[in-house]
Parts: C-alpha cells; sequence; structure tokens
C-alpha cells in the first residue's frame, strides 16, 4: 500500500510541476502579445484558457481521492494539501494571464508609452521568473527560497505602483491617453496580482515544511482579483 501511495504521490507532484511550467509560459506568452500588441497570440491564450482549468480539475480531484483512499497524515497529508491549495492558485494567475490577452486586442492600435511598456515588461520577467522559482521551491521543499520569494513580490508592487503614477502623468499631459493608460494599469493589476498568488504559493510551501499557516506578505492578503 505505501509503495502504491508513493508512486501517485510522485505522479502528483510531476502533473503539478507541469501545470505550474504551462501557468508560466502562458504568462511569459500573454506579456510578449501585449508588448508585440500581437492578437492572434492573444486570442490563442484565450482560446486555451480552458487547458489549465481542466488541469486544476483534474488535480484537484486526484488529491482527493488520495485523500480517501490512504487517509495519508503529517508530512504526507501536508504534502497533498499543499497540492490541492497551490493549484487553485496557480489557476487564478493563469486567469490574469488571459485577462492580459483581453487587454492586448483592446489596446489595438492606440499609442505606445515607452516608459510604460518598459515597466510592464520588467513586472512581465519578475513574474514569469517568479513562477518557475516556486516551482523550484517546490519540488526542493525549499522553505528559505520560498520565504525569499515574497521579496520579489514587494519588487511587483513597486512597479505597479509606478505604472499607476506614470500613467496619471500622462493623463494630464494627454486626456485622450485614458483609455490607453486604463488598459496600462489594468495590465500591471494583473501582473502585480500573479505575484501574490505565488507568494500564497509560497505560504504552502512554507506549511508543507513547517506545519504552520503564515502570511509572507501580509499587505497582499486582500481577496480581491
Amino acid at each position: 500500500m505505501r509503495r502504491l501511495f508513493d508512486d501517485e504521490l510522485a505522479d502528483l507532484d510531476a502533473d503539478f510541476t507541469e501545470m505550474g511550467m504551462l501557468v508560466s509560459e502562458v504568462i511569459q506568452q500573454s506579456v510578449d502579445s501585449f508588448t508585440n500588441r500581437d492578437a492572434v497570440a492573444a486570442q490563442h491564450i484565450i482560446d486555451t484558457d480552458h487547458e489549465i482549468n481542466q488541469r486544476e480539475i483534474a488535480l484537484e480531484k486526484k488529491t482527493f481521492e488520495m485523500i480517501a483512499l490512504y487517509q495519508p497524515v503529517t508530512t504526507d497529508l501536508r504534502e497533498i494539501v499543499t497540492i490541492l491549495k497551490a493549484v487553485s492558485e496557480l489557476e487564478r494567475a493563469g486567469d490574469h494571464a488571459r485577462n492580459i490577452a483581453h487587454a492586448t486586442i483592446k489596446f489595438g492600435s492606440k499609442q505606445k508609452i515607452p516608459v510604460l511598456e518598459e515597466l510592464i515588461d520588467q513586472m512581465g520577467q519578475l513574474g514569469t521568473q517568479m513562477i518557475k522559482d516556486v516551482l523550484a521551491a517546490y519540488v526542493n521543499k525549499d522553505e528559505h527560497e520560498a520565504r525569499k520569494l515574497a521579496d520579489i513580490d514587494r519588487k511587483l508592487d513597486q512597479l505597479n505602483h509606478q505604472v499607476r503614477a506614470d500613467s496619471y502623468q500622462q493623463m494630464r499631459q494627454d486626456p485622450v491617453f485614458e483609455t490607453g493608460a486604463s488598459i496600462y494599469l489594468n495590465v500591471a493589476q494583473d501582473l502585480s496580482r500573479i505575484g501574490d498568488y505565488v507568494t500564497n504559493v509560497c505560504e504552502w510551501i512554507v506549511y508543507l515544511k513547517s506545519g504552520q499557516i503564515i502570511e509572507l506578505n501580509p499587505a497582499n492578503q486582500d481577496s480581491t482579483d
């Protein structure tokens, strides 16, 4: 029975990591589509968003089945619960990538603002790297690395605030820019929320190692999507 459980847990880990890699790729693609104003790529992201949702549902189902069948305790139970919670956070991060794709299409041929483009690009790179790093932290059961990622989330928040300040300044200079500014603001907010969800995954990694539920970045513990 123990060997069967270990095999299924290994499969669960692999499926979770694969889902995380997919989310990372989609986030990068969404930022690229926005930066390049590639409406075709953006529409592809929207059309295939259901793939992430399906993976979440399958992983949740598997975790429930394993808990019911094997009734795991201590570390084994914490690992399954961590995956159960983390897949929901990853799916939400994927939803924000879809939002960015919608923003790409909405932006159309409006004027690009170089300083805002640079900030969005920085945020996209940080968000994508955070997903990769949190997956590595999970695979390695690295609580220290998980805690460090909360600092990266703060950098995303700072960039988000900078996008807001620069957008408002641009609107004061050119009222026609208001629609474009609102799109930049939404994209920056989506990227900031992705960082929040990664931080939530980090908290579950800490729980996996210590059994303690903590808040790594209390300032971001709102439920606004």
